[in-house]
Parts: C-alpha cells; sequence; structure tokens
C-alpha cells in the first residue's frame, strides 16, 4: 500500500507528465483557457489513461511476450481505439462539452503524455494495480496542471499585462513559473 502511495503522489506532483516530463502541452496550452474546458478535458484524459494502462499492462503481460518490437505500435491502436470511444460517449452525453472541446477531444489520441504513460508503466515493470495507480496519479496531475494553467489564465485576462508580454509570452512565462514551482516537489519523496 505505501508503494501504491508513492506511485500516485510520485505520478501526481513529482513527476508531472506536464510540469516535470513537459509530455501533453499542445492541450494544456490549448485548452487552459476556461477553467470548464479544461477540467472535462483533463476528466476525459484521465479516463484514457486509465484504460491505456489497463491495456498496455494486458498487451504487455500477455499478448507481446516474445514480441516486444510491436510494443508501440499496440500502444497507439489502443489508445486511438479508446479515444474514439470517449468521443462518441461525449458526443451523445454533453453536445455542448463536445463543441467546446473541439479539435482538442480527437488530438487526445497524439497526446504524448498518454502514450508516455504506457511507455513509462511497461518500462518500469508496473504490475495491473501499480499501472492504475500510476495513471490515476498521471491523469490527476494533468488535470492539476490544466486546471492550474486555466486559472492563471484566467486571471490574466482581468489584469494589465505590458503589451510586450501580452498573449502567448505571457502565459509562456506563467507556465514556465509553474513548472519551477512543480520542480520544489522534486525532493519531497526520495526513495
Amino acid at each position: 500500500m505505501d508503494n501504491l502511495l508513492w506511485i500516485f503522489v510520485s505520478a501526481f506532483l513529482v513527476n508531472n507528465f506536464v510540469l516535470a516530463y513537459f509530455l501533453g502541452l499542445c492541450p494544456f496550452f490549448g485548452v487552459s483557457n476556461k477553467l470548464d474546458t479544461a477540467v472535462r478535458l483533463g476528466l476525459a484524459s484521465t479516463f484514457v489513461m486509465l484504460i491505456t494502462a489497463l491495456c498496455s499492462w494486458l498487451l504487455n503481460t500477455y499478448v507481446l511476450v516474445n514480441a516486444p518490437y510491436l510494443r508501440l505500435i499496440s500502444f497507439i491502436v489502443v489508445i486511438a481505439s479508446t479515444v474514439q470511444f470517449v468521443e462518441m460517449a461525449i458526443k451523445k452525453l454533453s453536445p455542448v462539452l463536445f463543441k467546446a472541446l473541439g479539435i482538442f477531444l480527437p488530438l487526445i489520441t497524439t497526446n504524448c503524455a498518454i502514450l508516455g504513460l504506457a511507455i513509462f508503466a511497461t518500462n518500469r515493470g508496473y504490475g495491473l494495480w501499480e499501472g492504475l495507480v500510476f495513471a490515476l496519479g498521471a491523469g490527476a496531475g494533468f488535470t492539476l496542471a490544466l486546471v492550474l494553467m486555466a486559472g492563471i489564465r484566467e486571471e490574466m485576462q482581468y489584469n494589465d499585462t505590458p503589451a510586450l508580454v501580452k498573449g502567448t509570452a505571457i502565459t509562456l512565462l506563467a507556465a514556465g513559473i509553474l513548472s519551477l514551482a512543480f520542480m520544489g516537489f522534486a525532493g519531497l519523496f526520495s526513495r
């Protein structure tokens, strides 16, 4: 149980996919304009990460035992299928959210954070429960990064920003400072 907590906290804070590994930056910058959209995309990405962790464990344990060279292409197929399922479900259950997410929902397929999750989990030799906890921590950390950035960007709309750094420049500066803040967690859990 201690190991599972360590895996979760590590993926959530210490080794945050967006702010420490710089994976998933496309949705991080593209969808973090509004808080509600960021939360929903974070939850959708977390769901895809959980399914990907389960499927990558199954593939790595039972199917690709003698063919590890097929691992990457298999993970891509699993991720694309899962995202297609999530996209159809969101379109049916919440057309407003589907429209708000726009192109970023199908782009979860190419989100390198999700592919990184599958590769990290298998390379680290995580079992089923460890892989699922890792996916949950990584998804929660991804959602946290999106929500923090969305909150910062919403606040920046109401502040006087110098013309020199308005727009993309101030967003990149805020992301850099946020990343530096998360680097402070690096020594929190040493093993």
